[in-house]
């Protein structure tokens, strides 16, 4: 069977830039699989996705003009139901067979098979494959309808449109050119009111001609690129941005580089159909300013690329990338410097007029700023934050750290009442750090407030002090108690108060601080701040807080077992859970292991039916040889096990218990732990309960057990 490349293009009206690159792969990928299914290409298909501003494309390697025919074996009826006690056909069968486009004939070649516990009639039939545009116009009809579009706008079809009835289309832009090539040949299908054809139109400005001919499928990339002065590919579109964007930064020199911002060069390739980057500047007394506000108005307002310098910081450059290549680049260079300067004096008035005011006189204003209407305004949220902040703060350090705390608790959200984050929300918290340091209230207190958010995203830098752990902290476990206190709890993918985010903060400060704090101990702490506002859900919440644990140390490598073992005993210390962790995969690579985690549930199993045992051994008790081998094995090993385990080395503990391994088996395999006599059956089980206790300080060996 012949095959040819396909290429189908959909011509439209300027796409949503932050929406393209998953519009441009899901047009490709639905597509595609479409045809697969239907059998006109094979499952491992080369296929290339197109995205411009303008067109969503994509090729798809070696499409047949028709798929093959298909043999299909189709059940009809039970027998019984089919046949009459003279095994002639019933007229429901006849009936079922002329619907299928059969006649009595066929009565003779239908088969009979088990189906459940009924035989039934089965009729075997070839079904003819479908042509390449029965295919492509069902495949296009379904990717149009399947594309993740955030918007759907609905538009009038253009006079001449030859589908009767159709007054409107609806789609994420209009459509207004339909490209489908198998090799040189048009393949006539329709979609949003177009018919396909082989012209298309190439960049608004710098097309060489116009309309554009695609000669052939396999040519597409190279027309748009000569004929119509388009990359089509968006990835190719990146990679060029990228290249240009370096260079622009190497011939300003200094060791100058663009703020790396993934999000934004996406968009940026979104927005231009063939880019070209150039160099613009504005005046250095902006660089007053906080950097911060100066990339964040560039970057989220402009789409521009401000230039860090060798240091990291911000200098007086930027990059702009433009969608067209005129010979004379001075008017477009002059029209961006003069479009970023009014938003640079915004930041900058913004700046001078919040300095005027300090964090401290802010404070009142954040009790007319409702939080929740369940759980008051931002300032009784503020005060819950100290209450928090001080009794964490008391644990960690002295009376300078409670003051510390406290004040960085107190401050913390005045900025949310500046004009520079009620223009930039995004400056939460940096800004509250620079006008703590024009307060004068020192670096420990400003690092504070502005790192007390952090970590705010996965792979985010920790506070840097630790007034700021502090506050982070006490901030995250207001919400999450809060939050839980009133039922606000995650469910399935949502998360309005992102508070498994939080969690993980919390998690993470514990862990990577190795902070001496227990986490049941700390979310109970933080209850007494909401006084009658919230219902005590501490224990949901640490049971949230322990799954996000597991599922943190799961993704990080750790096997179920290896982290069910060590999570079982809910250690309270998370700075000690990787030390665990360590403890228990060497143990798990000992010879000796998989004997003694068996051991260790089977222990666990024999205590659960048993009430209260005391885990006390009178060795006058003790009468066969395996229960005195196995004590006095016992009175060597687990001190020694226990001192390690004391000293911190639990990976050495738990070695030390592969000592016991043989005087356990044969316990088990010599004695009758339940025997007649109560004294010696409470005696053998106080034996186990003191053996189960030592053998499960680090983790919960039976978790091991296969």
């Amino acid at each position: 069977m012949t095959t040819k490349n396909l290429l189908v293009e959909l011509f439209v009206e300027e796409l949503p830039p932050k929406a393209l690159k998953k519009l441009g792969e899901a047009f490709a990928t639905v597509l595609a699989d479409s045809l697969k299914t239907q059998g006109l290409v094979a499952a491992d298909a080369a296929v290339t996705h197109f995205a411009s501003p303008r067109r969503l494309a994509v090729q798809v390697a070696a499409v047949a003009a028709q798929a093959a025919d298909k043999a299909v074996s189709q059940k009809l009826m039970p027998v019984a139901v089919g046949l009459d006690a003279s095994g002639n056909a019933t007229p429901a069968l006849l009936k079922k067979l002329q619907a299928l486009g059969a006649d009595a004939t066929a009565v003779s070649t239908l088969k009979r098979a088990m189906d459940g516990k009924a035989e039934a009639l089965f009729y075997d039939s070839t079904v003819k494959g479908a042509t390449l545009v029965e295919g492509l116009q069902k495949a296009l009809l379904e990717t149009i309808a399947k594309l993740p579009i955030p918007k759907v706008m609905s538009y009038q079809l253009q006079s001449g449109c030859d589908l009767p009835g159709w007054t409107s289309v609806s789609f994420v832009r209009p459509a207004h050119g339909l490209v489908a090539l198998h090799g040189n040949d048009v393949v006539p299908v329709q979609a949003l009111g177009l018919q396909s054809g082989n012209r298309t139109e190439g960049h608004r400005f710098e097309a060489a001609v116009s309309p554009v001919v695609i000669a052939d499928a396999d040519a597409y990339a190279a027309t748009m690129a000569k004929d119509g002065a388009v990359i089509a590919s968006f990835a190719e579109r990146r990679s060029e941005i990228v290249r240009q964007l370096d260079a622009a930064a190497a011939k300003v020199g200094g060791g100058c580089k663009p703020i790396e911002d993934d999000a934004l060069l996406d968009e940026v390739t979104a927005l231009v159909e063939r880019p070209n980057v150039l160099i613009c500047e504005f005046e250095p007394q902006f660089l007053e300013v906080p950097q911060e506000c100066l990339i964040l108005t560039m970057k989220a307002n402009q789409k521009y690329f401000p230039l860090l310098d060798a240091a990291g910081k911000l200098t007086n450059k930027f990059l702009v990338v433009s969608n067209i290549n005129p010979e004379d680049a001075s008017f477009v260079i002059g029209g961006n410097e003069r479009v970023v300067r009014p938003r640079l004096a915004d930041a900058k008035f913004f700046f001078d007029q919040d300095r005027k005011k300090t964090l401290a006189s802010r404070v009142e204003g954040l009790g007319k700023v409702v939080y929740h209407n369940k759980l008051g305004t931002q300032g009784e949220r503020v005060e819950r934050v100290r209450a928090i902040a001080k009794a964490i703060a008391s644990q960690l350090g002295d009376a300078t750290l409670v003051a510390q705390a406290d004040q960085a608790a107190q401050l913390a959200k005045t900025d949310l009442v500046t004009d520079m984050v009620g223009e930039f929300p995004e400056l939460q918290g940096i800004m509250g750090g620079y006008y703590a340091l024009n307060d004068g209230l020192g670096e420990t207190v400003a690092h504070a407030i502005e790192d007390h958010y952090k970590p705010r995203f996965a792979g985010d830098a920790l506070p840097r002090n630790t007034a700021g752990l502090v506050v982070a902290l006490a901030d995250k476990l207001e919400t999450l108690v809060g939050m839980f206190g009133i039922g606000n709890l995650p469910t399935g993918d949502k998360d309005p108060f992102a508070l498994r985010r939080h969690a993980l903060g919390v998690i993470r400060m514990l862990v990577e601080k190795d902070l001496p704090l227990d986490v049941s101990a700390l979310v109970q702490s933080a209850v007494p701040a909401f006084g009658s506002l919230i219902t005590d859900a501490s224990s949901a919440l640490v049971d949230f807080t322990f799954d996000r644990i597991a599922g943190s140390l799961r993704e990080q490598g750790y096997s179920a077992q290896e982290v069910d073992a060590v999570l079982a005993l809910r250690p309270q210390r998370l700075g000690d859970v990787a030390k665990r962790l360590t403890a228990v995969r060497a143990f798990a690579a000992l010879p000796e292991s998989p004997a003694l985690a068996a051991a260790n549930k089977r222990i666990s199993n024999i205590l659960k039916k048993t009430d209260d045992v005391d885990a006390h051994v009178s060795e006058v008790l003790l009468q066969e040889a395996a229960e005195k081998a196995l004590y006095a094995a016992m009175q060597t090993v687990l001190p020694k096990a226990q001192s390690q385990w004391q000293a911190g080395d639990y990976t050495a503990s738990l070695q030390s218990l592969a000592a016991l391994r043989a005087p356990v088996d044969a316990f088990f395999e010599d004695v009758m732990v339940n025997a007649e006599q109560m004294d010696l059956r409470l005696n053998r089980l106080g034996l186990l309960k003191s053996l189960h206790v030592a053998m499960n300080r680090v983790a919960d060996l039976s978790k091991l057990a296969a």
